[in-house]
C-alpha cells in the first residue's frame, strides 16, 4: 500500500513540496504519495482536527508551512531540541498514535551554505538579520558549525538578546541593533532572515557589513535580485544566493527522517532555481 504524506499550509497553491518529494521518491524508488492540503484557518481547532484526520486515515507524515508552524508545535506529543528552541515545527511524523515534531529549516540552511555553496562557517564571522521564527530554527545548527562569531541584528534588541540567551552556552553569540552595525566591520557571511524581501523592502543594514570575498544569503527564494542582494552586489560581494537550496535541503532532511534514505538534491535545486539577474 502506497504511504501517504502531505504538506499543509494556507495558502498552499504556491508550494513546491509535492514536486520536490515526488522527485525524491522517484529517485529513491519509494512507494509513497505526497499531496498539498490547504489547512483551515478557523475555527481554532480545525487545523489540529485536519492533521489528526490525515494521521488517522493512515498518513505517515506531514510538512507544515505558514501559518501553522506554531499550531503544529503546540499539538505535538514529542519535539526535538531544535523544535523546542524554535517554538515551531516544519515536519511531523505519525507513529503509534503519537505526533512527533521536528524543525529542519536550520539544518537545511547550513547544509546549503556549507555543502552546496562550499562555504564552511567554522572560524568565520557570521551576521544574521532578524530574530523571528526562521532564526530561532537556525541557531543551533549555526552554532554547531563553529563560527568565530555569530551576531544577531534586530530592530527589537531585547528580543534578540532573549533569543541569544537561550543558546549562550552553545557558542560565541551576541546581539545588536541595526544602528550598531556600522562600527562592527565586515562579515564573511550575512544572512537576511527578515521578511523585508517578501514585500520588496530592505532591512536597515549598512553596506559596510559586507566583505567582497564573502557571501550574502537571502532566505526568500524565487524573488530574483532582492533589495538585500542588490545592496550586497553593489557593495562588491562576489557570492550571492537565495533560499532555494535551503528549501530543497530541509525537504531532504524530512524525507530521510520519514523514509530512512537521503535523496540527492543537486538536480532538484537546479530545476527550481530562478536566475537572480
Amino acid at each position: 500500500m502506497t504511504d501517504q504524506y502531505a504538506v499543509i499550509g494556507n495558502p498552499i497553491g504556491h508550494t513546491k513540496s509535492p514536486l520536490i518529494h515526488g522527485l525524491f521518491a522517484e529517485e529513491t524508488q519509494q512507494d509513497m504519495a505526497y499531496t498539498a492540503i490547504e489547512g483551515p484557518l478557523e475555527p481554532e481547532q480545525a487545523f489540529a482536527d485536519t492533521v489528526r484526520a490525515f494521521a488517522d486515515a493512515g498518513g505517515k507524515g506531514m510538512n507544515v508551512t505558514a501559518p501553522f508552524k506554531l499550531k503544529a508545535f503546540a499539538m505535538a506529543d514529542k519535539r526535538s531540541e531544535r523544535a523546542e528552541l524554535a517554538g515551531a515545527v516544519n515536519a511531523l511524523k505519525f507513529e503509534d498514535g503519537r505526533i512527533i515534531a521536528e524543525n529542519f529549516d536550520g539544518i537545511g540552511l547550513v547544509r546549503d551554505i556549507e555543502v552546496n555553496l562550499g562555504l564552511p562557517m567554522a572560524g568565520k564571522r557570521v551576521l544574521v538579520l532578524g530574530a523571528g521564527g526562521a532564526v530561532r530554527g537556525a541557531l543551533l545548527p549555526f552554532l554547531a558549525a563553529r563560527p568565530a562569531e555569530l551576531v544577531l541584528a534586530n530592530r527589537d534588541i531585547a528580543k534578540g538578546r532573549a533569543l541569544a540567551a537561550q543558546v549562550s552556552g552553545r557558542g560565541p553569540i551576541s546581539t545588536c541593533g541595526y544602528g550598531d552595525l556600522e562600527a562592527m566591520g565586515r562579515f564573511d557571511l550575512v544572512v537576511n532572515a527578515t521578511s523585508a524581501s517578501l514585500t520588496g523592502d530592505l532591512p536597515p543594514v549598512p553596506p559596510s557589513v559586507f566583505s567582497p570575498e564573502g557571501t550574502a544569503y537571502e532566505l526568500a527564494y524565487g524573488k530574483r535580485l532582492t533589495p538585500f542582494l542588490r545592496l550586497a552586489r553593489n557593495a562588491g560581494v562576489r557570492g550571492i544566493a537565495d533560499g532555494v537550496g535551503m528549501l530543497v535541503e530541509q525537504a531532504a532532511e524530512a524525507f530521510d527522517w520519514w523514509r530512512g534514505v537521503r535523496p540527492a538534491t543537486r538536480a532538484v535545486i537546479d530545476r527550481l532555481t530562478v536566475p537572480l539577474d
